[in-house]
């Protein structure tokens, strides 16, 4: 831990965007990075980079305290019969209501809900989503994650940077040469820039970097052997990443850093530097499989990245379903 708390004093970002900052890394989107991003929309070619929501994702493997999402339908093409058969007369209020759209004309509808953690799949981690030494990024206290929610560093604070910037493909997987990277060899800040560097690719101040492990792919090959470990990057590349003032990076695995121990006494040790100290969020669960062959088919890896969170108040984390613009 000793070499771990060196990296964090380095690293740490509190009070350099100001007492009262919530953004992070975020604040290196800057106006100028917004047009430097619209410019890389050449060819007119849309990449949605979500995985699915549905009961065969990979958590409750790879994180037993959170489950699939859980996908229910209130109402549905069997309930127009229903209704005129058996329901009708009932009493039941929101029966009686359908009951009477339903003999008011033609008209039927379905609707449905979801049953979730905000961290299913495809998601941002908030910066409120992990701490420390009861400390939040910015100094901000532990406390102030209440049960009534994040009253700082909270999903919904980002919303006002969209989240859109210069995307940058990292496809670590090709450049080994495997369909996905071996998990007993973590990925690191000299095997990046040597990604980059073969990809023709350079990485600017307020870019979201996006690796590719390839673990999503054969997560669904084989599921119970890719869940619980997964190739991800080196705790040492937030160092990394803070030099080049990136503002978010995201993968396709489980955690976007590497899944066997580094730090000795330290779990998730990039999660503890990034979110807490750099305050630079974390994108989990992005499939970019497709968005990949695209980018070895034309040799281009930059685009414009949009993944905006969803507005839920106080919340450590959102579902989302980022697009790459090419």
């Amino acid at each position: 831990m000793h070499e771990f708390r060196r990296v964090a004093d380095r690293v740490r970002n509190w009070g350099r965007w100001g007492d009262d900052d919530e953004l992070g890394t975020l604040n290196f989107i800057t106006a100028a990075k917004l047009v430097e991003a619209a410019a890389c929309v050449r060819a007119g070619k849309l990449f949605p980079l979500g995985a699915d929501f549905d009961a065969q994702g990979p958590q409750g493997l790879a994180a037993p305290f959170r489950g699939n999402p859980i996908h229910l339908m209130t109402i549905d093409g069997g309930d127009a019969a229903a209704y005129a058969e058996t329901v009708r007369g009932w009493g039941h209020e929101a029966a009686e209501f359908i009951g009477r759209v339903f003999d008011s004309g033609p008209m039927r509808f379905n609707d449905d809900y979801v049953i979730m953690p905000l961290q299913a799949a495809t998601q941002w981690d908030a910066l409120a989503h992990v701490y420390y030494e009861d400390k939040l990024y910015n100094g901000y206290p532990a406390s102030a994650v209440t049960s009534f929610g994040a009253t700082r560093c909270s999903i919904d604070k980002v919303d006002v940077k969209g989240i859109t910037s210069r995307g940058v493909l990292l496809d670590v997987a090709r450049h080994r040469g495997a369909d996905f990277a071996d998990p007993a060899d973590p990925i690191t800040p000299s095997e990046l820039e040597a990604v980059a560097s073969g990809q023709g690719v350079d990485i600017r101040s307020g870019d979201v970097l996006v690796v590719r492990t390839g673990w999503y792919g054969g997560f669904h090959q084989t599921p119970r052997n890719r869940a619980m470990v997964a190739a991800g990057l080196s705790w040492t590349c937030a160092e990394w990443m803070h030099g080049l003032e990136v503002a978010a990076v995201a993968a396709d695995n489980v955690a976007v850093e590497h899944g066997a121990p580094e730090v000795d006494g330290a779990f998730l040790p990039m999660h503890m530097l990034c979110l807490r100290d750099m305050g630079m969020m974390l994108g989990e669960l992005w499939d970019v499989d497709a968005l990949a062959a695209d980018c070895a088919d034309d040799g281009v890896y930059e685009f414009q990245l949009t993944a905006p969170p969803l507005r839920v108040t106080g919340a450590v984390g959102t579902p989302l379903n980022p697009i790459a613009l090419k």
